[in-house]
């Protein structure tokens, strides 16, 4: 372990094995690093917070800070991040509130870009990556391998599904559904993700398959119910069309169109 002699270290707070803390870095009581994870210069953290293995802090982050909510009255909600994530230059992670569950939660293998904001009660899955300045509002849920490009700012409330991509400087109010690519202020579909789910193994078959769930949902003229029920009669659905119609039934803003 190594802390540098101007980092300043609650002695409540629990540091696993090869942690290093950078100059000027302060760690408050109620915060949990894991092994091998390096914090870099002018960090806070403060908790209760856990942060998992092998993460990297970059200079002026602030994590596992109060919640921006006016309901907040102090409760001792945390912030919990996984392992391997690389989280850049001002970038700023809080709590959750007692109105949600209590915890704001980050998974594994994220990229976070400088600037970016994960407000409170989020839940932001694994292999992300957010560019600079990508920000979510409250209770907000991203799920595994998305993307959002710069300056992308989110709703609160909003879920956005796994592996979506969205463009520079989109403004999303609705929910994403997985696989898309959205881009605009509103933000508007613009088709498959198909280049990212190609880089991440999805075959011509499985891309076919969810062509003709996308033309279904934003190319037929139907309505998003005519739709859902379109979906659920597919004759040769996969798992992944399932998995897109199966967000359409728990949406609750409303699609981005």
């Amino acid at each position: 372990m190594s802390v540098h002699p101007t980092a300043i270290v609650d002695p409540q707070a629990k540091l696993g094995t090869d942690v290093t803390i950078g100059p000027y870095s302060i760690i408050g009581a109620d915060v949990e690093i894991g092994d091998n994870t390096w914090i870099g210069p002018h960090v806070v953290i403060n908790g209760p917070t856990k942060i998992g293995n092998n993460n990297k802090v970059y200079q002026f982050a602030s994590l596992g800070e109060a919640p921006q909510d006016k309901k907040y009255d102090g409760e001792p909600t945390r912030l919990e991040i996984g392992d391997r994530n690389i989280i850049r230059e001002c970038v700023t992670i809080h709590r959750g509130t007692i109105q949600d569950q209590g915890v704001t939660r980050v998974g594994n293998d994220g990229l976070f870009l400088a600037y970016c904001h994960i407000a409170h009660d989020c839940h932001v899955g694994n292999n992300v990556i957010f560019s600079n300045n990508a920000s979510l509002a409250g209770h907000v849920h991203v799920g595994d391998y998305a993307i959002l490009g710069g300056f992308t700012l989110v709703h609160q409330f909003c879920v956005i599904g796994a592996h979506a991509f969205t463009g520079m400087g989109s403004g999303i109010g609705k929910d994403v559904p997985p696989f898309l690519i959205v881009s605009g202020n509103p933000a508007q579909a613009h088709g498959l993700n198909a280049e990212g789910l190609k880089r991440r193994g999805f075959d011509k078959a499985r891309l076919a398959q969810l062509r003709k769930a996308y033309k279904i949902l934003f190319r037929s003229g139907l309505t998003l119910e005519q739709a859902k029920e379109e979906l659920g009669r597919m004759p040769d659905a996969t798992d992944d069309v399932r998995q897109f119609a199966q967000f359409l039934e728990i949406q609750t803003r409303g699609i981005v169109r």
